[in-house]
């Protein structure tokens, strides 16, 4: 794993400029540094490397292709490197008579592409990656990322017109001409979502490159700047963005060729899941893996057991608060699988010391609470080990989330009444105080706390009443200001960058319509940013073994009706686990990786807080003071959990200050 950045300027550039935007990111690279200029054509590479196949100097970046006509800057791991090797050789490919430098993936996949150019190397290439390549020829720049966006990567211009690119934000906003504005509806985003959506960043003119994704264009071309991001398919003045994969095509081929037999797709999955985690576990430096005690977590650490010979490492944490620790249910798992596991139990007080690091570690404001123990169970396991092995991705692919079945179920019954009797329904349950839903649902046998349940309730309620298509649901489970006006100011209407996409033809079920619309959002630009940022801020480097197309392709293959069974998701993971464990070690409610926000935002976190919505929040001018102070008296006093909210929005305000150097109160 790695980190690099880069710059394409009218003038020559200067060595100062790359040396100032690579510093920042040198977590994400410990052990080497590299840069690489093209003085005539203006363009400068930087690198930073964290080794973990071929630790030699073999694999120091920027590297050149055997050729000289190819230089690249690399971040990611190609688990079939060794595979790609052979197949560049049969090909007539590879370094010539001098033999190759080392057994890098960096120098696999620069021969592969320039036997078969970029798009064809990265369609044979299984892995994550985010990479800038240039063109020495064609003097030509093409910016690439992997299928579903583990690694990121982002890119734009300076007011002065230079572009540039890189794997975090801080590396393009240490370049000395950036003056970009923030982009409000990137902000609009945030405050209804908690994170901002692929293309938008925090800044105009300033995007992340979409997944499956290449960027490509003139060195001439990419110095005139875009006021929008460029659309797939499609040149704006001379910049393209293509796409090597599609998802959208990976659900729909599945839709046409389902795997009607439960037993056959349990196989699949097992094998597809096998070869991934085979391919990912490899390194030159330890490995372990993450291990909550879920079904996602769990069924990773036990193909990892079945199909490794080695020793394997599983770790977690745990925490003080009832009904937030999982690590009993970890424990548990890990002496039936005879791991070497670890665990650490984390005070209130350790956990909310993360909160002033948010900021830096995550570059622009993001607000999935989840990030605080995510980076501390990245912290715990870098004691030990260079990469972990994550269970992320199970629940977009195999139906995990509640909303797949309870909305999908709640919309298809309510969606069968008369327009004029849903609406009477739906508006008089939908008046019920989101206390009656929580409390009905802690009647429930095994019941856990969900604060935010009846919240949810009621939003889907009120919109179910007058909604017509399905489209005009699902928001209203991920929008925390559904039903009332953004409380971001300078934002006219609805803006279609980053809108929900459900665009899956031939009839696809509700449920595979919504698991899709996560997969190309919510996963990239939430979930694996989390797990991203947490851990390369420790330099760990995090594999993600069901995000392997092939495994995905499997999995987009299962019928809906076998990943919702009984009104509970992952149905044919369990049984995939089951053949491995018994079922009792995992049957209790779905819980997340969370942390009690609500409680700490009422008590230890309340004066940071307060500090934050006080009168910056009206100095500033990003949002409706009155509303946000009115939706913080509500949580205060319980008369709605608005910790979710609130979250975005102090996320916002700490990344503000500590971008313009303000002092904010500790959170700690």
């Amino acid at each position: 794993m790695c980190g690099f950045a880069g710059l394409i300027t009218k003038g020559r550039p200067d060595a100062r400029t790359i040396i100032g935007m690579v510093a920042p990111i040198a977590h994400r690279g410990p052990d080497d540094e590299g840069l690489w200029f093209d003085e005539a054509a203006g363009i400068a590479l930087g690198h930073r490397r964290l080794s973990i196949i071929d630790l030699s100097p073999a694999g120091h970046q920027p590297m050149e292709s055997a050729d000289g006509r190819y230089v690249i800057v690399y971040n990611g791991e190609v688990y079939n490197h060794v595979a790609l090797r052979a197949e560049v050789e049969a090909g007539g490919g590879g370094p010539g008579g001098n033999g190759w430098r080392g057994h890098s993936d960096t120098e696999t996949l620069l021969a592969a592409i320039a036997l078969w150019g970029l798009d064809a190397a990265l369609r044979k290439s299984v892995g994550m990656f985010a990479l800038a390549l240039w063109d020495r020829k064609e003097r030509r720049l093409e910016l690439a990322r992997d299928r579903f966006g583990e690694k990121p990567l982002y890119y734009g211009w300076t007011g002065r017109g230079d572009f540039l690119f890189g794997s975090e934000l801080k590396a393009l906003r240490a370049h000395p001409g950036f003056d970009n504005a923030v982009d409000r509806r990137a902000l609009r985003m945030l405050a209804s979502r908690t994170y901002i959506p692929a293309p938008l960043s925090i800044y105009r003119r300033i995007y992340k490159l979409e997944p499956g994704c290449i960027l490509g264009g003139s060195a001439d071309a990419l110095r005139t700047p875009l006021d929008e991001p460029p659309s797939p398919e499609r040149t704006t003045d001379g910049i393209s963005l293509r796409r090597y994969w599609s998802y959208r095509e990976v659900v729909q081929s599945g839709l046409d060729d389902p795997i009607l037999d439960e037993s056959e797709g349990i196989a699949a999955i097992e094998a597809a899941l096998a070869d991934s985690i085979r391919g990912q576990s490899m390194a030159d430096v330890p490995v372990g893996a993450f291990l909550s005690g879920g079904f996602d977590s769990s069924t990773v650490v036990a193909l990892y057991r079945k199909y490794s010979s080695g020793t394997v490492r599983t770790f977690s944490i745990g925490f003080e608060e009832a009904g937030y620790d999982e690590a009993p249910f970890a424990k548990a798992v890990a002496r039936h699988f005879g791991t070497e596991h670890h665990e650490r139990y984390v005070t209130a007080k350790e956990a909310q010391e993360v909160i002033p690091l948010l900021p830096a570690i995550y570059d622009e404001p993001f607000a999935d609470s989840s990030q605080i123990p995510t980076h501390l169970v990245s912290r715990f396991a870098r004691e030990q080990v260079t990469v972990a092995l994550s269970g992320d991705g199970g629940d977009e692919l195999f139906g995990g989330y509640n909303r797949y079945f309870a909305a999908a179920r709640a919309w298809g019954q309510m969606a069968a009444l008369p327009t004029p009797l849903r609406a009477a329904a739906g508006g008089m349950l939908g008046s019920l105080p989101p206390a009656f839903w929580n409390g009905l649902a802690r009647l429930a046998p095994g019941a856990r706390r969900a604060p935010h349940f009846g919240v949810k309730v009621q939003k889907g309620l009120r919109t179910m009443a007058k909604a017509r298509l399905l489209e005009d649901v699902f928001p209203a489970f991920l929008d925390e200001w559904w039903g009332e006006p953004s409380p971001v100011l300078g934002v006219n209407g609805a803006s279609g960058v980053g809108a929900l996409d459900f665009a899956i033809a031939g009839g696809a079920p509700d449920a595979v319509r919504m698991m899709y619309c996560d997969a190309v959002s919510y996963l990239p630009d939430d979930i694996l940013c989390k797990v991203d940022r947490a851990a390369m801020a420790v330099s760990l480097e995090t594999r993600v073994p069901f995000l392997d197309h092939r495994v995905a392709a499997v999995a987009a293959r299962i019928p809906v009706e076998m990943k919702i069974q009984s009104g509970k998701g992952k149905a044919i993971l369990r049984k995939l686990l089951y053949r491995h464990a018994p079922a009792e070690l995992f049957e209790r409610p779905k819980a997340g990786f969370g942390i009690p926000l609500g409680d700490w935002l009422r008590g230890p976190l309340r004066p940071w807080a307060e500090d934050l919505l006080g009168p910056r929040l009206d100095t500033d001018g990003y949002f409706d003071a009155a509303a946000i102070r009115r939706r913080w008296r509500q949580h205060l006093n319980g008369e709605r959990d608005g910790a979710a909210a609130l979250w975005a929005v102090l996320m916002f305000q700490a990344w503000h200050a500590a971008t313009m150097e303000e002092p904010v109160r500790s959170a700690a």
